[in-house]
């Protein structure tokens, strides 16, 4: 069992400490839907907690949805980024791959 554990360890990617530069369609679409969730699971919160009778409780599915609201916060963040321009510079830079000599 702990040698599987250790070879999930080791096959895992690096996590990036800032976004890329240029977002790619694929990119693109998962993000998108990663907002959709972001925002039913934020909804969803808000309504079970209006729905609660406990309080601590409450404060808990409260806290759950103001979670999910920032990581929709800084999802659409990222978004906002111009990558129209990157992309260009990254077919530009395509392109002068592709006429040079290997």
């Amino acid at each position: 069992m702990q040698q599987t554990q250790s070879q999930n360890a080791s096959n895992q990617q690096p996590i990036m400490m800032q976004p890329p530069q240029v977002i790619t369609t694929k990119d693109h679409l998962y993000l998108k839907d990663q907002l959709s969730w972001e925002l039913i699971a934020m909804k969803k919160c808000q309504h079970f907690a209006q729905e609660c009778q406990d309080a601590e409780i409450r404060q808990a599915i409260d806290r759950a949805g103001q979670m999910h609201q920032r990581h929709y916060n800084l999802l659409l963040k990222h978004l906002k980024h111009d990558n129209t321009s990157a992309m260009n510079q990254v077919r530009q830079l395509q392109q002068q791959q592709q006429m040079q000599p290997s």
